[in-house]
């Protein structure tokens, strides 16, 4: 796959495929031109031998031949010549097949006893070809010319590595076998070609010592011994952890030596037991006085105000139990701490390549008016900046608006990252975002040595400006659209004019020849595409643009890891990627790690964070709990996923190590114990088969990661067929090469695909009806039916067994932009909300979804909390309205308080404080930080949550579909002018509403008072803290509805006489400054009645 392909534009369902080049492509070239001669059998360049030299696969008439396709002519086809008929020669660093001469003179010893030794990669590789070649053509065979699959027989290679021992016949060579039968764990891998067949251990010669063979001698003792010592000490080690497993989920995997480059590379920080235990003791006491206050308070209704003292009632008790749902996952918080540097050693060896993972990033977009091209950009030149092996990068960037101003203003990305990305490595400049390191007010001279770096900044930061003015220059030409649609620099219309009904495009913009930078090193693939979006198809907004984004990048590179980021979100620690492998490649932990979540982190939030964007309780509190216990929830972006994490796979079973036999003496204890066993072995068949009976559509079993696993070493082509190819079509699509893709569990592309055939693919697997009837988004991929797949999609995960790693590396991973005026805010909480309603109402809802699965029950109470919370916006408002109607009323929601009731109160607000500062303590929170957090949770609970309930009861419910549009009407230059803008929403009226209301309650408590007397006093005192509680938590809602000094907007000034001529009105009837009465006012009139 290369840039200079042009755009690929198409629909699989109409049959269309265009490629539209660029201007200076006038006629068609091939997908691949690196050294000039075209491999005759896939078409790609032949490439250069180990030596430098052209490749020639044929010595006797020259055909020309990729390496690939020689080396799967000699192993899985007839080892011919396709021109002249000459049997193929080894070459160098190539593996010996069967049949070649042992009398050859290829000086090759690394290669030469390598009997095309399958690894797990290779033996997936296999079944994937065979899977694509031979079962899965659905109707498609003439899109490729595949050859034949042809088995051979080969030989068998000694222990002795090929050098005969003194006196002894080879059939009394030692050989160790690939595998244990009856289901044994392998104990060592041999390089033979089919480790499915049989391998019988020949006998040793019994007249020889044990030396000739290796074993006895004294360099085996001494390696023994060592071996041994080093292996007491990580058992010790592992004491030292509590007696657990490293990742403490029970895997068990056998220990690796105690060298640096074998240590995990990872580890577990738990809190220190002097923070995280007085924390515990007060949550439980918290619950006692929880206890003992609803025992009260049930017991002791006020008769005069019972309507008010039922309210407060219902609200206190619901209140308490969305506490508890918030508070218990939060009892395991944990911090954890990663080591690049075993990283490296363990993956980077000196003189090697690097066997780092590839990893694929998705960048997402849908508007470019809404979501500035030039915050794309940047984003993409972050990664493009990465500190990782270029040829393991690869960014996607999804744009789901099909709009002609992001393609040009990717290209020019493009353009300019062949400046920026060499530039950023040479001096190692952190972050990698041009907008945002040109922006750092510090000394950018810190740690430079090199001489040269002041005058190369100087010249790129001018490269970035001019780069910022062309990109300007494309948004103010895109404000204005062309009657007849924008067309392409080669006068071709664009593809997407029409965003509602476009085919599907894909452009690859820096690939393997035409992603060289200015020093003429390659650069990591940057891929545009858009998916195809036709009239009548349910396209899914986001989760359906991810999907497409998994497919597409299945068939073109395959990564086993996914990172996904939104367009205004770049990388902001260079080796962020690196921190995510540190779990992910870990060989203890990482195979039941379905994707680590790094926090997020903002730019541009005013000093104060008036509307908590910063969301830090949530994400350096609630998410550490998780990391305790099952994993944090996934939060839509800055999130390294494993790609068969998204398939729907089930997490790898944990092997439970044998029980104990029975060994007591009376017989019945035996009788008992095995009736224990034969009790539970019935209940275990019955379970399974309840639970084999409800995943029939979660995909076949052997598709499950094990049953690959084991199916695959058997290498036959009729064990591959027990894979129904029914189910994997109904599960992933009719797509041959992505359905063959899903068995690569290590990620790579097929061996046998042309790149022109890859990108035909990709157009296929973007097609606006490729979903239909498949597993796609309710099994598979992003999960559809909420605003918020996020939560939905981390859930599904969870509920399969896997467990998710949580990661705060010193340097923040990513950073992003958050929206910072109150309007703004308010619809982004919204949106959440929303989302949490949905699947509240839908067959997802943690309440009775998941069981029987690998979900955790700590872990499953904050995904009920996470979906239930918006529901607290109900009870939340009445309880704010209670404090006002008191006022106004004169009744309260207690009755007077005795001294033993006055405990239980006080008790309780001092074990509220109390949880709140050490939680602060343990999680290095600030207080301020705490206290916006409790803030806002009210104002965006009396605002957002309350309109989400009402709009997702309307659309699951009704069906009605309810927008809250946002007009802008105002605004400053100044620095956070932002800050200050004020937009008119209707998520503004409940909170102003509360707000007057109790101002105006506080005002007719006084007056009253005042008119009352000193008695009436008393009572006041609890109404008044009771309005002043509210007020203060709408305190930031004031202050963003006043503006600035003087600023104070017209609409606000409205509002404001029309309430108060109401309440006037209301003040006048009411009257609080007369004496009450209960009759009529008598005057005397001097006569005596009797």
């Amino acid at each position: 796959m290369e840039a200079s392909a042009g755009l690929v534009a198409g629909s699989h369902n109409r049959n269309e495929l265009v490629v539209i080049r660029r201007e200076n492509e006038s006629a068609p070239k091939p997908l691949q031109q690196l050294s000039g001669q075209i491999c005759q059998i896939c078409g790609d360049d032949v490439g250069l031998t180990v030596d430098g030299d052209l490749f020639v696969a044929c010595n006797e008439c020259a055909f020309p031949i990729c390496r690939g396709c020689y080396e799967y002519e000699r192993q899985e086809g007839n080892q011919v010549c396709p021109q002249c008929k000459t049997r193929f020669k080894r070459l160098k660093g190539c593996a010996r097949v069967e049949g070649d001469e042992e009398e050859d003179d290829t000086d090759d010893i690394e290669n030469e006893f390598n009997y095309m030794g399958r690894d797990k990669q290779d033996t997936h590789q296999y079944q994937a070809e065979v899977m694509l070649q031979g079962h899965m053509r659905y109707g498609r065979a003439g899109d490729m010319d595949m050859p034949q699959v042809v088995h051979t027989m080969p030989q068998v290679p000694l222990l002795t590595n090929g050098q005969m021992v003194d006196d002894i016949p080879p059939e009394h060579h030692a050989l160790v076998p690939s595998f244990m039968g009856g289901g044994g764990k392998r104990i060592h891998p041999l390089p033979f070609s089919d480790p499915g067949l049989p391998v019988q251990p020949r006998s040793m010669d019994p007249s020889k010592d044990l030396a000739a063979y290796g074993y006895g001698s004294v360099a085996w003792k001494e390696r023994m011994e060592t071996w041994k010592q080093k292996q007491e000490k990580l058992q010790v080690m592992k004491n030292e952890n509590g007696g657990k497993d490293w990742d403490n989920d029970g895997d068990g995997p056998d220990l690796p030596l105690m060298d640096e480059g074998r240590q995990p590379l990872s580890r577990k920080m738990p809190i220190p037991s002097s923070q995280i235990n007085p924390y515990r003791m007060i949550i439980i006491i918290r619950l006692v006085v929880v206890g003992f206050f609803f025992h009260y308070r049930v017991l002791h209704p006020v008769n005069d105000a019972y309507a008010l003292w039922l309210v407060s009632v219902i609200c206190e008790i619901w209140f308490a139990a969305s506490w508890i749902l918030d508070q218990f996952p939060k009892w395991l918080p944990i911090e954890r701490e990663t080591y690049l540097d075993r990283l490296s050693l363990r993956y980077e060896k000196e003189g090697q390549p690097s066997q780092l993972s590839p990893i694929d990033l998705f960048v997402s977009t849908v508007d470019p008016l809404k979501e500035p091209p030039l915050v794309t950009a940047n984003t993409v030149l972050s990664i493009l900046a990465v500190d990782y092996p270029v040829d393991k990068v690869s960014c996607y960037v999804s744009d789901d608006g099909a709009a002609m101003l992001t393609f040009e203003a990717l290209s020019e990305t493009s353009e300019f990252a062949r400046k920026w990305v060499p530039f950023c490595k040479k001096f190692s400049i952190e972050p990698r975002a041009p907008e945002f390191y040109f922006a750092q007010k510090i000394d950018y001279l810190k740690d430079k040595v090199v001489p040269s770096f002041v005058k190369e900044r100087r010249a790129m930061k001018r490269e970035y400006e001019e780069f910022k003015v062309r990109i300007n220059a494309l948004v103010a030409k895109a404000q204005k659209v062309p009657e007849e649609g924008w067309t392409m620099q080669d006068g071709t219309p664009w593809p997407g004019n029409n965003v509602r009904d476009h085919p599907g495009m894909i452009q690859v913009f820096l690939g393997q020849s035409g992603g060289l930078d200015t020093d003429g090193n390659e650069l990591p693939r940057l891929v545009y595409v858009s998916r195809e979006k036709r009239p009548g198809f349910d396209h899914h907004k986001k989760a359906g643009a991810m999907n497409a984004l998994v497919r597409v990048s299945a068939v073109l590179t395959n990564a086993p890891y996914l990172l996904n980021l939104d367009c205004d979100h770049y990388i902001n620690n260079s080796k962020a990627i690196r921190e995510g492998m540190c779990f992910m490649m870990d060989p203890l932990l990482g195979k039941k790690v379905c994707y680590v979540q790094f926090p997020q982190r903002f730019d541009g939030i005013d000093r104060h964070d008036r509307y908590a964007n910063r969301n830090t309780v949530f994400f350096d509190i609630n998410m550490k709990g998780l990391d305790g216990i099952q994993g944090p929830i996934y939060v839509g972006t800055g999130c390294v996923f494993r790609r068969q994490a998204l398939y729907g796979f089930d997490a790898p079973k944990t092997k439970k190590p044998p029980r104990r036999t029975c060994n007591c003496l009376p017989r019945w204890c035996c009788g008992l114990c095995s009736g224990r066993k034969k009790k539970k072995a019935t209940k275990a068949k019955t379970a399974k088969k309840k639970m084999s009976s409800r995943r029939v559509d979660a995909g076949p079993p052997p598709l499950a990661l094990e049953g690959i696993e084991e199916r695959i070493e058997g290498n036959e082509p009729e064990k591959v067929a027990m894979v129904s190819e029914q189910k994997l079509e109904k599960k992933f699509g009719q797509s041959p090469v992505f359905v063959a893709s899903t068995l690569l569990e290590d990620g790579g592309t097929l061996r046998s695909a042309t790149p022109a055939s890859l990108l035909k693919e990709a157009i296929h697997v973007i097609s606006c009806g490729y979903e239909d009837k498949t597993d796609w988004g309710r099994e598979v991929g992003w999960i559809y039916g909420s605003v918020t797949e996020d939560i939905l999609t981390g859930f599904k995960m969870h509920c399969h067994g896997w467990r998710s790693i949580y990661c705060i590396p010193p340097r923040p991973a990513f950073k992003g932009s958050a929206p910072i005026n109150l309007s703004d805010r308010l619809h982004q909480v919204l949106r959440w909300a929303l989302g949490s309603v949905e699947i509240f109402l839908s067959k997802h809802c943690p309440l009775w979804y998941g069981y029987g699965g690998g979900l955790k029950w700590l872990e499953r109470l904050s995904y009920i909390n996470a979906t239930i919370y918006p529901w607290t916006s109900i009870p939340l408002l009445a309880y704010c309205t209670l404090p006002a109607v008191c006022l106004l009323t004169g009744k309260f929601i207690t009755p007077e308080l005795s001294n033993v009731a006055s405990l239980w109160f006080l008790s309780l607000f001092i074990c509220i404080f109390a949880t709140g500062i050490l939680e602060m303590r343990w999680s290095g929170v600030g207080i301020d930080e705490w206290w916006r957090n409790e803030q806002f949770w009210v104002i965006g609970g009396v605002s957002s949550h309350f309109f989400a309930v009402i709009q997702g009861l309307l659309k699951v419910l009704a069906g009605v579909d309810t927008n809250f549009t946002v007009t802008s009407k105002g605004g400053d230059d100044a620095e956070f002018a932002e800050l200050y803008a004020f937009k008119w929403t209707t998520l503004l009226i409940p909170p102003t509403t509360l707000l007057v209301i109790n101002m105006i309650g506080v005002v007719a408590g006084v007056s009253n008072a005042i008119n009352n007397g000193y008695e009436s006093w008393g009572p006041l005192f609890g109404k008044l803290f009771f309005a002043f509680w509210v007020i203060v938590h709408l305190y930031p809602f004031l202050k963003g509805m006043l503006g600035r000094q003087n600023r104070t907007p017209t609409i606000i000034i409205v509002w404001s006489i029309l309430l108060a001529s109401i309440f006037s009105l209301l003040w006048v009837r009411i009257d609080p400054f007369l004496a009450k009465s209960d009759g009529p006012v008598l005057e005397e009139c001097g006569l005596d009645c009797n």
